[in-house]
């Protein structure tokens, strides 16, 4: 803009360009202005009182050892006071860790593992199951019972679930050992997968696992949404009309889920299943009945066709593939 504004000045007035070319006058002039020449830096001689090179090293390398390493330089400056030594001030220790980037903690402390997203993909029964363990509020405050539900990601099938009054590792692989006997589980056929509880990341768990040929998968700690078939199914259970606000004794708490496991397994439809139950997915009865669910909507197409705009209807689809994070391209979409 300049530019343009001093080539239109030299046919008319400076005045007249700025005006023309809407180019605020100050800020022509000001930049006509010949920039003052930055002065190059002084070379900065070292002082006479600072430490040579070799004595720097030396303080630093005693501040990180195994001695001082876990103590401030303020602690190192009165322990060698007291065993009458004397490197420099504090202030140069701390200069001194400062030209190093090493003004923070310099232990050798333990680092969290990167954890892996899980990506886990079900394409039938008995492949993927997802376990967790929720409180039921007892007869008081702070009193509670445990129920361990065991969940097969495709079918959405309780394939076996407990209720107990403590949260241990030993109830854990009854449950899981009896599951496995019950469904039949084959070696290298299933992977069970839960959250980090202390139940769940068990040694105790892991030898039975291990034996059984199941292999085990974790979420990620502090992320919910790696185990959301558990979560959802247990959000399912407390929001049922008759789900009570406290359960006078185990006896009670396994009486009330009897009979909602029973509706949760043969009566609820899921959206996610093509509104079929889990037990008709988990047992391979699905395909029959979305035979059968085609040919009563087609009856009632060729009895009536104006009423279906669309054209013939279509019974709902059960997915193929379920998955616990499914992958993604770098766009965003599914691999």
């Amino acid at each position: 803009m300049r530019a343009t504004v001093t080539q239109l000045a030299q046919k008319t007035s400076t005045k007249q360009a700025c005006d023309r070319l809407a180019y605020p006058r100050s800020s022509y002039y000001r930049q006509q202005q010949a920039k003052p020449a930055v002065p190059e830096p002084r070379p900065v001689k070292p002082s006479p009182r600072a430490l040579p090179a070799a004595e720097r090293e030396a303080v630093r390398a005693l501040l990180n050892s195994d001695r001082f390493v876990d103590k401030s330089p303020r602690q190192m400056y009165g322990t060698l006071l007291d065993e009458k030594q004397y490197l420099c001030s504090v202030s140069t220790m701390y200069r001194i860790l400062k030209e190093h980037a090493e003004v923070r903690e310099r232990r050798n402390q333990k680092r969290h593992p990167a954890y892996k997203k899980p990506e886990l993909l079900a394409t039938g029964p008995n492949q993927v199951w997802s376990w967790d363990i929720t409180k039921l509020r007892g007869p008081a405050p702070h009193v509670y019972y445990y129920m361990y539900t065991i969940l097969d990601i495709f079918s959405r099938y309780v394939v076996g679930y407990m209720i107990a009054t403590r949260e241990l590792a030993s109830l854990a692989r009854q449950l899981v050992a009896d599951t496995c006997a019950k469904q039949g589980i084959e070696p290298e056929q299933l992977i069970l997968h839960a959250d980090r509880g202390s139940a769940m990341i068990s040694k105790t768990l892991a030898l039975l696992l291990s034996d059984l040929g199941v292999g085990k998968s974790h979420s990620r700690p502090y992320v919910s949404d790696d185990n959301p078939f558990s979560e959802a199914q247990f959000k399912t259970m407390k929001y049922r009309p008759d789900y009570p606000d406290r359960f006078g004794s185990p006896q009670d708490a396994r009486a009330w889920a009897h009979p909602f496991i029973y509706w949760y397994n043969n009566e609820h439809r899921h959206t996610g299943l093509g509104l079929m139950t889990p037990a008709t997915v988990h047992y391979g009865l699905a395909a029959e009945l979305t035979i059968q669910r085609q040919a009563t909507l087609q009856a009632a197409y060729e009895k009536h066709p104006e009423r279906f705009v669309k054209g013939t209807p279509i019974a709902p689809k059960l997915p193929t593939a379920v998955w616990i994070n499914p992958p993604l391209e770098k766009d965003g979409k599914l691999s």
